[in-house]
């Protein structure tokens, strides 16, 4: 195959695939959600050079093949005459499906046999672990009922072997489960609650999550299962648990600036329309419509003690060094990403369809107000690191109202089940830094003249913001079970909003932004 169409078809598939992994001889060597990766396909050759903090790679790619979500490589060793294989897989998850539905089984016999055990005057009925996509039940999870007469408690658990992200998604789909429950068994039998089962030690997000759940109107428990003692440890609820959240400091904008001046005029005689984003003090992005497509910072070139600004180009984690050799392939890449990453750009392309929460973030960055006319276009923050308990690390907006009363907004571009309970997370962790006084001595919401902004004490505000026709459809159950404590504003805009954000519809809580109901 032709180096430079395997190049090609190897960039495409990583722009796609954000999560992929690259699996080489059975062992699972880079994580592309943190290594970074580059591709030259020049001089007659694919040249895939992959990176991160534990190993450095470069593999001669001559060969690809597209199979069942994944990218086969065959790769040229040093030395080697016969190629041999590497995988690059879509997602981290992928163990055989055999193999999984057999651990899935195995834990639902051993549930059953606890929870009877355990619960010796209840019956243990209709344990399952099948998918039922009209309600949107995942094999993933095990459910079924608890039964006493008239009575009935619903169960849901997830298996020790199940990726985390599964574990912390268990709640949403626990809910639903209980909502059905309540639904169909509203002639036969009382539900008088939801009991949880989640691995040892992989509680902490489900227990933050629980505590801000509606418990003075519906019974909530959960408990952790050890599956090899079958047996049973209820949490408190009443407790947080263990908010694994930690605040970074806000960089100083204007020395960052000062610092890369010309590596910010390089980039915006490029592209003038980019947006700059600090993202330490010794780094700066360039972003275009949310896309970060270069970057430049402080290194320390061959081994040296002194540190020089450099300049770094590409899409997601593809990353190539700006340089004299690499000007022509800088030129093409900002050439391309200004005719394609634009509103009425080919939205067949993958520099169009990449990244699109983040272009949503851009867009509503532009004009704060647009989702609610009471919050601060003078304070807003982006990408916020303050949570280190799950896979996603980041507050995508955090800003406040003109009165000083916080709030975070969680976007999605696309539908996830997920959105109320994603944003929960961040809702709860901005409240215990709040409560502790934390934003000011970190350096955020501060005055142009160095003083503190005013914050309300309120509790912060969610807003929940996604395309109408995006939002899932389980969002208005899963936000029903959320605590009165939780004041939260789903915003349903326009679908194109990429040219124009635009709200079609809202739905509040009680306290969010002052008054319930729909406007």
């Amino acid at each position: 195959m032709d180096p430079a169409h395997v190049a090609r078809e190897l960039e495409e598939f990583l722009a796609t695939a954000p999560r992929a992994c690259v699996i080489e001889e059975g062992e699972t060597t880079f994580d592309l959600s943190a290594a970074k990766y580059s591709v030259s396909g020049e001089n007659g050759k694919c040249l895939l050079h992959l990176w991160s903090h534990e190993r450095n790679t470069v593999r001669r790619v001559v060969d690809l093949e597209r199979k069942n979500g994944q990218l086969n490589l065959a790769i040229q060793r040093f030395g080697k005459g016969k190629p041999s294989w590497i995988e690059i897989v879509s997602d981290r998850e992928r163990r055989p499906p055999a193999v999984q539905r057999q651990a899935r089984l195995q834990y639902q016999r051993l549930l059953g046999r606890a929870l009877q055990r355990t619960f010796p005057d209840w019956n243990v009925e209709g344990l399952v672990s099948t998918a039922d996509l009209e309600h949107s039940f995942s094999p993933v999870y095990t459910r079924g009922v608890l039964r006493h007469g008239r009575s009935t408690i619903c169960v849901f658990g997830v298996n020790d072997s199940e990726l985390q992200a599964s574990v912390d998604g268990a709640l949403t789909f626990a809910l639903l489960w209980f909502q059905y429950c309540r639904e169909r068994e509203v002639t036969r039998s009382v539900v008088e609650g939801l009991r949880l089962f989640i691995p040892r030690s992989r509680s902490a997000v489900i227990q933050a999550r629980m505590h801000y759940l509606h418990r003075a109107a519906f019974r909530f428990e959960l408990f952790e299962f050890d599956e090899r003692g079958e047996t049973f440890e209820q949490l408190d609820l009443s407790d947080q648990g263990n908010i694994a959240t930690r605040l970074v400091h806000c960089p100083e904008t204007s020395r960052v600036h000062e610092r890369f001046q010309s590596a910010i005029q390089r980039i915006r005689g490029a592209v003038p329309e980019c947006e700059r984003i600090v993202l330490s003090s010794t780094e700066l992005g360039f972003r275009l419509h949310g896309l970060e497509f270069a970057r430049a910072r402080v290194a320390s070139p061959n081994h040296r003690f002194d540190r020089t600004p450099e300049i770094v180009f590409g899409s997601g984690p593809h990353e190539t060094l700006l340089t004299e050799q690499s000007e022509p392939l800088f030129e093409d890449l900002m050439r391309r990403l200004r005719e394609l990453r634009r509103a009425e750009g080919d939205k067949k392309h993958p520099l169009w369809r990449m990244q699109p929460e983040r272009w949503l973030e851009s867009e509503v960055k532009k004009d704060i107000t647009l989702l609610d006319a009471r919050l601060d276009p003078r304070y807003v923050y982006a990408q916020v690191p303050a949570f280190a308990a799950s896979d996603r690390g980041m507050i995508d907006l955090l800003a406040s109202t003109r009165n000083g009363q916080l709030a975070v907004i969680e976007l999605k571009a696309d539908e996830d089940i997920h959105l109320p309970l994603q944003g929960l997370d961040y809702w709860l962790r901005v409240k215990w830094h709040h409560e502790r006084e934390e934003f000011h001595g970190f350096g955020y919401f501060i005055e142009a003249d160095g003083s503190a902004h005013a914050l309300s004490s309120e509790s912060p505000i969610l807003l929940l913001v996604a395309p109408t026709l995006h939002i899932h459809p389980a969002t208005d159950t899963i936000l029903r079970f959320l605590s009165p404590e939780v004041n939260w504003n789903l915003v349903a805009i326009d679908e194109r909003w990429r040219e124009s954000v635009s709200v079609v519809f809202r739905k509040r809580s009680a306290g969010a932004l002052g008054s319930a109901g729909s406007a």
